[in-house]
């Protein structure tokens, strides 16, 4: 039986979040708004206005549908095929990853690197090194009206769905999508490159949160038996494709941070500043500079 059928919207929205909270998911309330508000097609505004009328048929076949996949382990953002970053509404694939938070601070510290040059309100070329949903790319040429990119991927799936983010944002005349690993088919010279590459330890792949090990894609989070697998291939790439003066910023998991720099050391480029933490305090941005 469907315990949402014949139920008022606030009442349905109480009974979802009590589900998820009983099942040990954390962010219970908020699943449970964004679900309900996703089959209602409503905003929060709207649910509040709603909240006394009764759902139909369908939305609460829908809602329970929504609420078995949530609790057999599926993210929200793959149920509703969609994730917001940087403020930018992306839509995923099953070959992309979730763009989490913890990404945004290589925005900000490609940002604060660029602004600190007076370098934002130039005609920048810039490189996404493993663009998944081109979520970096996009973040960038959002603030940098100015710059063009061109973002790589091994996954012409994920290139499929970084070029249809691009073209919904509106900014697709200034994106480029590549397929090939990491820089390895791209020429010219860039003013910035960036990267999120895989970087969990191969053996810890299997003690990840069910909703990213079995919801991401392996090859976007192994990153070999010491997580620097791709490190150590694309560095080397990007310190060859650096412009004078370039930039060179990627994601760095926990405990990382030194040994990225190490590499980019190896490669000729210097470091653009310390790594920027994340919300949480951790190094989370790893940045290198090519001298002129």
């Amino acid at each position: 039986m469907n315990e949402f059928a014949g139920r008022r919207v606030e009442t349905a929205r109480r009974q979802l979040a009590a589900r998820f909270k009983s099942a040990a998911i954390d962010s219970a309330e908020l699943d449970a708004h964004m679900l309900l508000g996703a089959v209602l097609k409503l905003d929060l505004t709207g649910m509040i206005t709603a909240a006394s009328r009764t759902l139909t048929e369908n939305e609460a076949a829908a809602l329970e549908a929504f609420t078995r996949r949530r609790l057999g382990g599926e993210p929200v953002a793959r149920i509703l095929g969609q994730k917001e970053f940087w403020g930018l509404p992306l839509k995923l694939s099953a070959a992309t990853l979730v763009p989490r938070p913890d990404t945004e601070t290589v925005v900000e510290f490609a940002l604060q690197i660029l602004r600190a040059e007076g370098a934002l309100e130039k005609p920048l070329r810039i490189a996404d090194l493993g663009t998944g949903t081109g979520a970096i790319l996009l973040a960038l040429l959002s603030e940098i009206p100015t710059a063009s990119g061109i973002g790589t991927d091994i996954s012409t799936e994920a290139l499929k769905t970084a070029r249809a983010n691009a073209l919904a944002l509106g900014i697709g005349d200034r994106a480029t999508f590549v397929a090939c690993d990491y820089a390895s088919g791209l020429p010219g010279r860039f003013d910035l490159i960036v990267s999120n590459p895989p970087y969990i330890r191969s053996a810890d792949i299997a003690d990840l949160a069910v909703e990213v090990r079995e919801h991401d894609p392996v090859a976007a989070l192994d990153g070999g038996d010491d997580g620097l697998d791709a490190y150590r291939a694309l560095i080397p790439q990007a310190a060859g494709l650096l412009a004078g003066n370039g930039a060179l910023v990627v994601e760095s998991g926990i405990g990382q941070s030194e040994a990225i720099e190490a590499l980019m050391t190896a490669a000729g480029l210097v470091p653009a500043g310390p790594p920027r933490p994340d919300l949480a305090g951790i190094p989370r941005a790893v940045s290198g500079r090519k001298l002129p």
